[in-house]
């Protein structure tokens, strides 16, 4: 069992940058692949981006490659999702998830535990 608490949310203006975090409980974390999902209001929760703890990759989607960066530290037990260059389409609410595959998927039916959330508002 793994339980995940998203932090680190706000509000921030466009271009700027915003760190979050997901705290994980629970044994073997280290053996878990873990990612990031977001869903505005009115749309579908969708993919953001996934850290494997099999081979160490990472997956992103295409609106935010190059602009968010993946990465955990599992002496921590602690995911990050660090934002840059934000715009006003990435507000949404944004999930940790947690999976005890190697599958960096896309799908938010393939991931097992899920956080709470953690709101994210970029201003024009």
């Amino acid at each position: 069992q793994v339980q995940l608490v998203e932090s680190g949310g706000g509000l921030v203006q466009a271009g700027g940058s915003l760190r979050l975090s997901c705290a994980a409980s629970g044994r073997s974390f280290n053996r878990y692949t873990v990612g990031w999902f977001r869903q505005a209001p009115g749309k579908e929760r969708e993919f953001v981006a996934a850290f494997s703890w099999s081979d160490g990759s990472t997956a992103y989607a295409d609106s935010v490659k190059g602009r968010f960066t993946i990465s955990r530290n599992n002496a921590r037990n602690t995911v990050y999702l660090q934002m840059n260059s934000l715009k006003p389409d990435d507000t949404a609410i944004y999930y940790c998830a947690a999976d005890p595959s190697g599958r960096l998927s896309r799908r938010t039916d393939d991931w097992d535990y899920w956080g709470q959330g953690t709101q994210v508002t970029v201003s024009s």
